[in-house]
């Protein structure tokens, strides 16, 4: 765990709309997920249309990319808080575990805000039960490398079920390039962090950076009703509930979610 950003200079980097824009957007993919899970919101007429520059990052290490040393949520804001501030990103946007890094940057120093959630997970027993399986299996000695070996082959078939038939294939050979030791550990540490933590609702309002959290209305991901009540409490956070669209809500509705992202980078 690590308060100060790692010196990482090997980002994997997806740019589009002017360069001289005054609105830049940073845009966090999930875990095991690359730049291309943004490419339908990137490409949707709010935002194409718009002067924002929009900045996509892997998260290091995910679908194939150059890991950290530190693979800590923790060392992940910080990086990405030093990465938005280099490309000077006024506006955070990430999806699932990128979401969660993006709460952090806020909730760690790392960034001021405003930030955009996409479905963000507030505490472990919120999270998908297959992963959470995974994730034990994968503490057992000499089960555990086979265990994550089995679930990055499985992966691109089972997300491959939650997106629009026209995507399965481009996204779904994304996740393909992950490696199964990276995944093994990152996943512990990414469970490490919300057990931490307990639930993340409280750390995202004491932040007091102005919040979007938005989820499809079928998130496959939980939700208790004393985390959705704390956050409707929260004076700095907006639930915006997005119809017809599950976990990967940007590619279920790309122009609903860059909507929304073109509104609070413009102001």
């Amino acid at each position: 765990m690590t308060s100060t950003p790692e010196k990482f200079d090997a980002w994997d980097i997806k740019e589009s709309g002017p360069a001289d824009a005054g609105a830049r957007v940073l845009l966090l993919p999930g875990g095991m997920c690359g730049t291309v899970f943004y490419d339908d919101l990137m490409a949707a007429p709010p935002l194409a249309s718009a002067p924002v520059r929009l900045v996509a990052a892997t998260l290091p290490g995910h679908a194939g990319t150059t890991p950290p040393r530190d693979l800590s949520i923790e060392n992940y804001a910080a990086m990405a808080g030093a990465l938005a501030a280099e490309r000077g990103c006024g506006v955070v946007v990430g999806h699932s575990m990128g979401a969660n890094v993006a709460l952090e940057m806020v909730a760690g120093g790392h960034f001021a805000g405003p930030v955009v959630l996409l479905s963000p997970t507030f505490s472990a027993s919120d999270e998908d039960r297959a992963l959470a399986i995974a994730n034990g299996l994968g503490r057992v000695p000499g089960i555990g490398a086979l265990t994550w070996i089995g679930m990055v082959k499985a992966t691109p078939r089972v997300v491959g079920q939650m997106l629009p038939p026209a995507r399965r294939e481009v996204l779904g050979a994304d996740l393909a390039k992950n490696d199964p030791e990276f995944c093994r550990q990152m996943i512990r540490r990414y469970f490490d962090y919300l057990d931490r933590y307990g639930t993340l609702v409280a750390r995202l309002r004491d932040s007091g950076a102005p919040a979007w959290v938005v989820r499809g209305d079928r998130d496959e991901v939980g939700l208790k009703d004393e985390e959705r009540a704390g956050l409707e409490a929260s004076p700095n956070v907006t639930m915006v509930p997005v119809p017809d669209a599950g976990h990967i809500v940007m590619v279920d509705q790309p122009e609903a979610v860059a909507a929304l992202v073109a509104q609070v980078a413009l102001g």
